[in-house]
């Protein structure tokens, strides 16, 4: 297999992965076409490679750049924006996974502490129902304290020995 076919596979399948990791396909083959380009890319470039139109590749960068794993830089001399992605993979998953949380995890958790708190009239279900929202509150609650302790992993020597050992 040539590069240029490597790179489109490689795009392509980070592209379909995204959409089952809850971002759209566009937004993942951006993200990784700057993942494994040597250089920063212009949006023109971007646009060009993927096919997309600009307001597409505009609204996407904006996206990657507001969960903080793509960058914009610029070139002296150059009128264009260049963008870069996140290189360091651990960075890149520390970063993907605390803005899932404030995306996914936090909301859920108020909604489950909301739901779990509701006033029982003593019914079989109403009290099942409290009993296993709570659970799942605590539940939710304990795996996100997890994943906090995990992002925090360069200030916490135990979460780095825990890292090294995953690897």
């Amino acid at each position: 297999m040539e590069f240029k076919e490597a790179k489109n596979k490689f795009v392509q399948t980070w592209g379909a992965l995204g959409s089952q990791w809850g971002i759209n396909k566009t937004m993942a083959q951006i993200h990784a076409l700057l993942m494994v380009s040597h250089e920063p890319i212009s949006m023109e470039d971007i646009m060009d490679e993927l096919q997309i139109s600009r307001g597409n590749a505009s609204m996407n960068l904006r996206a990657l750049m507001d969960w903080g794993i793509v960058y914009k830089e610029y070139k002296a001399g150059e009128r264009k924006e260049f963008f870069t992605a996140e290189k360091d993979l651990d960075e890149l998953a520390v970063k993907i996974s605390r803005e899932r949380s404030k995306r996914e995890i936090k909301p859920a958790l108020k909604v489950l502490k909301e739901v779990s708190a509701i006033e029982s009239d003593g019914t079989a279900a109403e009290k099942h129902f409290v009993d296993q929202t709570s659970k799942l509150y605590d539940f939710v609650l304990k795996a996100d304290n997890v994943l906090d302790k995990i992002t925090e992993y360069k200030d916490n020597w135990l979460a780095k020995l825990v890292v090294k050992i995953m690897k």
